[in-house]
């Protein structure tokens, strides 16, 4: 396919159009800072007129695009005014999302976000592991706005039963230089529970994109993507039985199973992760018990 890739200089962008390239798909990185050269191009995704005008065509570099996957954004809470945050977020979103209508492009991958699931569980969760099954509960601007792009993907695809938006809830993106930092997070059960200890590798996330761009079907659906682990060397069950000891878990969890529950994502996605930080760190042992 052609695909438009925004966000494409970001960290989960970088890993999203090498595996897309990788896969044979005609890949262009729509993004405010690149490489100036074939398969980039300069947009600014707050102006409505330069997204759509870029999805119809580019000079001799394309004629315009069978799917978009749309990952840019501020991405993360208090990295700058939540105002701003807001604006940027949500203009970029609607302008994508109409732009990519106006175009006639049907399919559309997006970066939603873990934190609609209710980081950073201040409140306890419903029950563990979390899942899609539950209403959003987003607790920043940030993650207001990633509930509120999920509304407006019903809506749109509502609008255009031919319309495909999958909404991929992307846990915290880790590339494999990240991992290092990872032991040091043992010692305090506590320092990673805001999202349940979970993360995604970046190829991995990128995996999740292609097989979305794949598998996706005219609606719209809403998938957690995650790693199969956690970020924790100790137990899941003792983590869980710890930080949140009145929470239902409603599963046997694996020894390290991550607890942002990714089996919708493989039954409906082909989703199976491939990496895990602790090719890394195979000398690492558990800690033991006073």
């Amino acid at each position: 396919m052609r695909v438009a890739v925004t966000g494409g200089s970001g960290k989960l962008g970088r890993s999203v159009v090498r595996r897309l390239s990788d896969d044979g798909h005609e890949v262009t990185n729509l993004d405010r800072t690149g490489a100036r050269r074939p398969g980039f191009a300069e947009v600014d995704l707050r102006n409505y007129g330069q997204v759509v005008d870029v999805f119809l065509g580019l000079e001799d570099r394309h004629a315009g695009f069978d799917a978009v996957v749309h990952l840019a954004a501020i991405p993360a809470p208090g990295l700058v005014p939540d105002a701003a945050t807001f604006e940027n977020n949500m203009q970029s979103t609607y302008n994508v999302f109409q732009a990519a209508r106006r175009a006639g492009i049907k399919k559309i991958v997006y970066a939603s976000s873990e934190t609609v699931l209710g980081l950073p569980f201040d409140v306890d969760p419903p029950y563990i592991p979390v899942d899609e099954d539950y209403p959003a509960r987003p607790e920043s601007t940030y993650s207001l706005v990633k509930h509120l792009e999920e509304q407006m993907a019903i809506q749109l695809t509502r609008w255009d039963p031919d319309l495909s938006i999958t909404g991929l809830r992307f846990s915290n993106v880790m590339d494999p230089e990240d991992y290092e930092d990872f032991p040091s997070f043992d010692h305090d059960a506590r320092l990673r529970k805001w999202n349940l200890w979970g993360y995604i590798d970046g190829r991995d996330g990128a995996q999740a994109v292609a097989r979305a761009l794949e598998h996706g079907k005219p609606g719209f659906e809403a998938f957690i993507i995650a790693n199969d682990d956690t970020v924790m060397g100790r137990s899941s069950a003792s983590l869980a039985a710890e930080v949140f000891p009145n929470v239902k878990v409603v599963k046997d969890l694996g020894e390290h199973e991550t607890m942002l529950s990714i089996d919708k994502a493989k039954r409906l996605l082909g989703y199976a992760p491939e990496h895990t930080w602790r090719t890394y760190h195979p000398l690492r042992t558990t800690p033991t018990e006073d």
